[in-house]
């Protein structure tokens, strides 16, 4: 690449991940484009500055599509790289065009505006039901504390998805392992990796045959799963193969809860060290929606996200990305540049004109389609923790949270906190 790759040397991505917005700052002091080495000696490259990212993203000269890295191909990039994950899988959010078009039209409908609004009243139950269970935590412990991330953060979004997907409650533990396993944590060996991405693919499998069996009973059910089974056998234009059907439920699977869980986690670890913050929501100075942009933007729920391909030499911020490199979107990096979001950046402000204006959603073609649900979910979930715990605070020091060992997701394994007082 240059012209940066002629005087300073590419960044060693590490592995396991860690707090991003330190190393996101030294690069983007560099530029907005930076060269990097991934996991297993490949190269590559993350587009750090928004005006730079927003650009790179709606390209039309930017595939998902792996066909467009050679380096996959010709045996440049070994078959058992952990990351190939991301390349290899079928559905939506490695298509293009026409195929792009034809798999989002399956899934759009169900995440429209006005079908997730219809999910209000069930986001409520469930939220209330999943804070008894952390003030029931919270009162067998002795120090008063309970896990967050495992009492509510967690279960929320994943019963959430998995009702809509129509999966089981008995495989939803499983399948949280499994796709944080293949899709978040990138410090797994290429054996580990190999082996839980096929385990997944193989309980997707045992749910799609569940349902296909219950359609073939004349028993077919109104969730996605069901509806996407009937593309899949269906004459029409929509039909999906195979690869398609499980891809697909698997992207709704992970994406449907793991960045959600993120958001819940980093918007009240936000919130309770910067009270401040809450004070204006509690005197109708701003509101929760409010705070899950700016949560977006500060200390967004992915950070770096794989992949994307120039299909010609392409210049991006005044560096040019050879054709066929792996590329890397670096939202929590462009969440925090300055050029765009004032010398401020840095700090968390729910009034922040700028806010609502982040690319953690991504942008052009791939904006991501679950983006009402996961607004839906985050704004319920914080209005009814705080409103029930007035007192709620964090019960360990934040530095010592222990961070995902992650790249590409962007947040804490747990988040103790004491609820305190209960408000009803």
């Amino acid at each position: 690449m240059s012209p940066n790759s002629a005087s300073v040397p590419a960044h060693r991505v590490d592995p396991a991940g860690g707090c991003p917005h330190a190393l996101n700052a030294r690069l983007r002091a560099r530029g907005a484009v930076a060269e990097v080495v991934l996991p297993g000696a490949v190269p590559g490259a993350v587009v750090l500055g928004h005006e730079e990212l927003k650009e790179f993203l709606a390209h039309p000269d930017v595939a998902k599509d792996a066909r467009h890295c050679p380096a996959l191909h010709d045996g440049s990039i070994a078959r058992d790289w952990p990351l190939r994950v991301f390349a290899d899988a079928q559905g939506m959010h490695t298509a293009d065009g026409a195929d792009h078009r034809r798999l989002r039209a399956l899934v759009g409908k169900a995440f429209a505006a006005r079908q997730v609004e219809r999910l209000r009243p069930r986001v409520e139950e469930l939220a209330d039901t999943l804070l008894d269970d952390l003030a029931r935590a919270a009162a067998e412990d002795p120090d008063g504390a309970a896990d967050l991330h495992t009492h509510f953060a967690l279960p929320l979004p994943m019963n959430v998805i998995c009702e809509l997907l129509g999966v089981d409650p008995e495989h939803r533990g499983r399948l949280h392992e499994l796709s944080h396993t293949v899709i978040v944590a990138t410090d797994t060996t290429p054996a580990e990796a190999m082996a839980a991405a096929r385990e997944l693919v193989a309980l997707m499998g045992t749910v799609a045959a569940a349902h296909r069996a219950a359609a073939a009973r004349g028993e077919a059910g109104e969730d996605l799963t069901s509806a996407l089974i009937a593309a899949r056998e269906g004459d029409d234009g929509d039909r999906l193969s195979e690869a398609e059907l499980i891809g697909t439920m698997r992207l709704m699977l992970v994406a449907g809860h793991e960045t959600t869980l993120n958001l819940i986690v980093n918007a009240v670890r936000a919130l309770c060290t910067h009270p401040d913050q809450l004070a204006l929501v509690r005197e109708s100075k701003a509101t929760w929606s409010d705070v899950v942009d700016e949560t977006l933007r500060w200390d967004g729920p992915v950070s770096w996200f794989p992949f994307r391909y120039p299909t010609r030499d392409l210049t991006v911020g005044g560096t040019v990305i050879p054709r066929g490199t792996p590329v890397l979107a670096g939202y929590t990096a462009a969440g925090r540049d300055a050029a765009f979001h004032g010398p401020e950046a840095d700090r968390f402000d729910i009034t922040r004109p700028t806010a609502a204006r982040h690319l953690s959603f991504g942008h052009g073609a791939h904006y991501c389609a679950g983006a009402p649900l996961a607004r839906l979910e985050a704004t319920i979930a914080l209005e009814r923790l705080f409103a029930r715990f007035p007192d709620l605070g964090l019960a360990a020091p934040e530095a010592d949270l222990p961070r995902q060992r992650s790249f590409i997701g962007n947040g804490v394994r747990a988040l103790p906190v004491r609820p305190g007082r209960s408000a009803g």
